[in-house]
């Protein structure tokens, strides 16, 4: 079975720091695989708050998550704060992936990416990335 490999783009423009709580603790204990994903969509939210964005106003439309892939690296406990890294990359006519990194200082912990649309809501379809949002994340 073929592995999921994440590539990482040269630089990311935005890093924020998430701790690990207890509940994002597995029986193994080490950082559960579903909260990954977790911390990543708050991740997400800070990257777009961070350039005035909520999901639901991305110059006027939403997003919505079309896919994720999340490549393991190493253990994360709980008490450890991770900086997550992310950019936009691989744009399309609707979309892009959002690249991310988790990391516990110098160690790597998890990799990944999550493919997003530009969504009309009130329209119930998608539409093209927004020209703005192009311009401020592309590389």
């Amino acid at each position: 079975m073929a592995r999921i490999t994440v590539d990482l783009p040269e630089r990311f423009p935005f890093a924020t720091e998430i701790a690990i709580y207890i509940n994002h603790i597995n029986y193994g204990n080490h950082l559960d695989n579903s909260a990954v994903l977790a911390l990543v969509s708050e991740a997400r939210v800070r990257y777009f708050r961070s350039m005035g964005y909520g999901e639901l106003d991305v110059e006027g439309v939403g997003i919505i998550i079309a896919d994720a892939a999340i490549q393991y690296k190493s253990e994360a406990h709980h008490g450890e704060v991770l900086t997550f890294r992310m950019a936009a990359a691989d744009f399309n006519k609707y979309g892009c992936d959002l690249v991310w990194q988790a990391a516990a200082g110098e160690r790597e912990v998890a990799r990944g990416k999550t493919g997003i649309i530009f969504f009309d809501y009130g329209a119930k379809r998608p539409v093209p990335v927004p020209a703005n949002f192009l311009r401020r994340t592309a590389p």
